[in-house]
């Protein structure tokens, strides 16, 4: 039996094999997932309807399985009409999830096209796309070491 909450069983199987300084997309519902995978990365579609997985959702089930060292959010481009509102309100759940989790890590963003060379590189190993609606909330996590049980 598992003791953590992830129960979907490729995503299992992804991770299982996974190792330190592999990445995780969780995507939003407008990423690009099909074109932007790595080379060694497997792309796992739970985008159900719009809202439906939520990255949120996502974030929570990973971080039961998983030891997370780095978390980085696509960067808004300063010229995107975003930009001048500060950071998307998504973000704040998203360091609201990892620090109920006991995760002492700090959101950091990567600049949006450097943000898909990361994605497209040979450490990613999988994408989970979600129906995520909210803007700019992108979440691309490093698998941290595994500590003995």
């Amino acid at each position: 039996m598992l003791k953590h909450d992830l129960i979907h069983p490729e995503i299992n199987m992804i991770l299982g094999r996974a190792g330190h300084h592999s990445k995780v997309l969780i995507a939003d519902g407008n990423y690009p997932a099909y074109n932007t995978l790595g080379p060694n990365a497997e792309l796992v579609c739970l985008n159900l309807s719009p809202g439906l997985v939520s990255c949120t959702q996502v974030l929570r089930a990973l971080a039961s399985a998983i030891p997370i060292e780095a978390a980085n959010t696509m960067g808004i481009p300063a010229d995107d009409p975003y930009a001048s509102q500060g950071d998307p309100p998504i973000w704040n759940d998203y360091r609201g999830i990892l620090k109920e989790c006991g995760l002492p890590i700090e959101l950091q963003p990567i600049q949006k096209w450097d943000f898909y060379d990361a994605v497209a590189s040979r450490d990613h190993v999988l994408t989970i796309q979600t129906g995520e609606q909210a803007l700019w909330a992108n979440l691309l996590l490093t698998i941290g070491v595994r500590k003995p049980s």
